[in-house]
């Protein structure tokens, strides 16, 4: 049940930034038609994240082996973990969708606000982890804590690199 569950999640994510690498291709002379594909786009996208935090949920769930007990107090702080992870990621989102519709343009001044822009939400994210650690470890004895970390952050890796994957190479 391991594997597919990551299989999944990745081709979740793929799915999910194709869409962000279509936008990129859109003119400004969209007709309303456009703009309502537009929408419909956002609400597939919005669809297929929740479905990958779902995703992701079930992997933990499958690979973090927790009594009723742990299973009671862990998962109300994963909530607002994730919670608080999907603002970051909805940051993340607007910045790589604001990347992609004019990355074939962009200027050096653009490109170092985008970049600095995007290191900063990496470290949002590092920033929240630690946050998150010891409410984590108070629930969790150190070896099941160290092991939700592990896969959390396999989990995230593996989006980051679909992620990745689909935005356009910066060209000098």
């Amino acid at each position: 049940m391991k594997k597919p569950l990551l299989v999944v999640l990745a081709f979740g994510c793929v799915t999910l930034f194709a869409g962000t690498s279509a936008i990129a291709q859109d003119t400004q002379a969209q007709t309303s038609a456009n703009q309502s594909a537009q929408s419909s786009t956002d609400k597939d996208i919005d669809l297929l994240r929740k479905d990958i935090r779902s995703q992701k949920k079930q992997l933990i769930a499958a690979n973090v082996p927790l009594t009723d007990a742990e299973a009671q107090a862990f998962w109300p702080v994963y909530d607002r973990y994730t919670a608080d992870l999907v603002n970051v990621n909805n940051d993340k989102y607007q910045l790589i969708e604001e990347y992609a519709q004019g990355y074939d343009t962009i200027t050096d001044a653009q490109a170092d606000d985008w970049s600095m822009r995007l290191l900063k939400l990496d470290s949002a994210v590092t920033s929240l982890r630690l946050q998150y650690q010891p409410a984590f470890r108070k629930v969790l004895p150190a070896k099941k804590a160290a092991l939700y970390e592990q896969i959390e952050r396999k989990a995230q890796l593996l989006i980051d690199v679909q992620v990745a994957a689909a935005i356009p190479i910066a060209q000098p």
